[in-house]
């Protein structure tokens, strides 16, 4: 490690990160044995595919990940690349997304527009770094930067939530982002960011989750952990997900769901099929909203017919 990297890592960035430069060396090879000898075996882990990864990774936004497995899977037989995903209908696209219940349509929506951005305005070539990657529609840092990893070994620290959590029970690091960020970035060994990125990431979903189980899986940072050594292991505070079931969010999905059925509903057809207590407070002018802002996000359309209004979802 150079002496640049130990500056990095200095007492007061971690007040229980090895002063040692040797010991952050073994602190880094701890992680990568451990993750080499034993690890959740993913598909997406098995390839360097940027398409494929980034399929994945989008997917993976606030969804439990044995899901995603199956979802991630049929996405890729239905639209093997990214021609085939920019070539496709976008409510096609958003249908599948809808039916396999991943989260916020807009994603579906996003991912089909970067498929078109890399086959029209790359060439067909998937940018290389995080912030090339950052310019694809609806790309923000953390999955430009987890792409550059994982597809090219050409990323930065992953700092998510699992990352924090760790480095802030095993190294006392203070819930401070621009913390994080460095203790993370100066532990990452140069040039190794996707096993780095995807070990250090399943050391927090394995061994170190909200209920830390270090003995069980075998932490291989015991050795130098503060909270193993304390018995301190509270975390960073994480926002809690808004609960789904019932949920705007959810009646958003239905609806993308209904219509990709249908060529397009009137109002009075489409409003019993997503709710079975339609009418009243949760009627017409309820559901107005919700199209409105599908509208705005276009996903659907609206068109006036006979002096009624009918909704259908965008090519």
């Amino acid at each position: 490690m150079t002496d640049g990297d130990a500056s990095t890592l200095d007492a007061g960035d971690a007040p229980a990160l090895p002063d040692d430069p040797a010991e952050v060396e073994a602190v880094r090879d701890a992680l990568v044995e451990w993750y080499e000898a034993d690890h959740r075996d993913f598909p997406w882990r098995r390839t360097h595919d940027p398409y494929e990864i980034l399929v994945s990774e989008v997917m993976s936004q606030q969804t439990q990940l044995g899901r995603v497995v199956e979802a991630w899977a049929d996405f890729l037989e239905e639209w093997p690349t990214a021609a085939d995903l920019a070539a496709a209908d976008r409510s096609d696209v958003v249908s599948f997304w809808s039916g396999h219940s991943l989260g916020y349509n807009n994603r579906a929506k996003y991912l089909h527009e970067a498929a078109r951005q890399v086959v029209e305005e790359y060439d067909g070539e998937f940018p290389r770094t995080p912030e090339e990657l950052s310019e694809l529609m609806g790309v923000g840092p953390y999955t430009a930067n987890a792409v550059a990893s994982f597809a090219f070994d050409n990323g930065d620290a992953v700092v998510d939530t699992n990352v924090k959590r760790v480095l802030h029970r095993a190294f006392d690091v203070p819930d401070d982002d621009a913390a994080f960020e460095r203790v993370a970035s100066g532990l990452m060994p140069d040039g190794e960011s996707r096993v780095w990125n995807n070990a250090i990431m399943e050391l927090g979903g394995v061994a170190c989750g909200k209920t830390p189980r270090c003995d069980e899986e075998g932490c291989p940072w015991r050795r130098w952990c503060h909270a193993y050594e304390t018995g301190d292991f509270t975390a960073p505070d994480v926002p809690t997900q808004p609960e789904f079931e019932g949920s705007r969010r959810q009646f958003r999905g239905r609806v993308v769901r209904v219509l990709g059925e249908y060529d397009e509903l009137s109002l009075a057809e489409l409003g019993p099929r997503v709710r079975v207590d339609y009418g009243g407070e949760t009627g017409e002018e309820w559901l107005r909203g919700l199209l409105s802002d599908l509208a705005a996000d276009e996903l659907v359309e609206l068109a006036e017919r006979d002096g009624g209004t009918v909704a259908r979802l965008r090519g």
